[in-house]
C-alpha cells in the first residue's frame, strides 16, 4: 500500500513538474479539491490530479488503520523496545523488524542476529590439507529495515548526519547510507 501511495505522488509530482513548477510530496498529503483548482492546469489534468489525491487519501486511511491495528495487538517484547532506541527506527520500523527476526536467541552471535542477504564467504576453501584460493571475507548486507531507518537517523540526528557526510565524502552515497547501517549490526539486538 505505501508503495501504491508513493506511485500516486510521483504519478501528481509528474504531472505538475510537466505543466507548472516541481512540488515536495510533503505538501501534497494536505491537499483537497479546492487546491487544486486553484492551479493553472486544464480540466483533464485536474482531473487526474484529483484521481491520484482522492487515491493516496485512501491509502493513507488505510495504511494508518493497519500501523494502528498491528501496533496494538503487538506483543511488545525486549528486542522491540531496544530497536525503538536507535536513532531512526519508530515503532513500525522497530516491529518489522523484531518480526522478521523472530527468537533472538536463535542467533549464536550478536553480530549476525538482523535478517540479512547471504552474503559472507568462508576464508579460504581446503582440499586435500592444502590452502587452494582465498576467497574475498564480505560482511554480511545490513536488514532492509536498517538501511530504512539510517535514512532517516541521517536527516535527523546530527552525530549520524556528520558521519554520513565523513564517508560520503569519500564514497558513493548509497555506500555511506549502508556504513551508518552497518554501524547498527549487533547493538540493536543487544541493547
Amino acid at each position: 500500500m505505501v508503495r501504491q501511495r508513493t506511485t500516486q505522488i510521483l504519478s501528481i509530482q509528474n504531472l505538475l513538474a510537466r505543466n507548472l513548477s516541481p512540488l515536495r510530496p510533503a505538501i501534497l498529503s494536505g491537499w483537497q479539491a479546492p487546491d487544486i483548482d486553484a492551479l493553472a492546469l486544464l480540466p483533464e489534468q485536474a482531473l487526474a490530479v484529483q484521481a491520484n489525491l482522492a487515491v493516496m487519501h485512501c491509502l493513507d486511511e488505510q495504511i494508518h488503520g493497519l500501523e494502528h491495528a498491528i501496533l496494538e495487538r503487538a506483543t511488545l517484547r525486549e528486542d522491540y523496545r531496544a530497536l525503538q532506541t536507535v536513532s531512526g527506527i519508530g515503532k513500525v520500523l522497530a516491529l518489522t523488524i523484531a518480526l522478521e527476526t523472530g527468537d533472538i536467541e536463535r542467533f549464536a552471535s550478536p553480530a549476525i542476529s538482523l535478517p540479512t542477504p547471504a552474503r559472507s564467504a568462508a576464508g579460504a576453501s581446503r582440499t586435500a590439507r592444502k590452502r587452494r584460493r582465498q576467497h574475498q571475507v564480505r560482511q554480511p548486507a545490513p536488514g532492509l529495515g536498517l538501511v530504512e531507518a539510517a535514512h532517516f537517523a541521517v536527516r535527523y540526528n546530527e552525530r549520524i548526519k556528520r558521519f554520513y557526510q565523513k564517508k560520503s565524502a569519500r564514497t558513493l552515497p548509497v555506500v555511506a547510507i549502508k556504513a551508518v547501517a552497518h554501524s547498527w549490526r549487533g547493538r540493536a539486538t543487544t541493547s
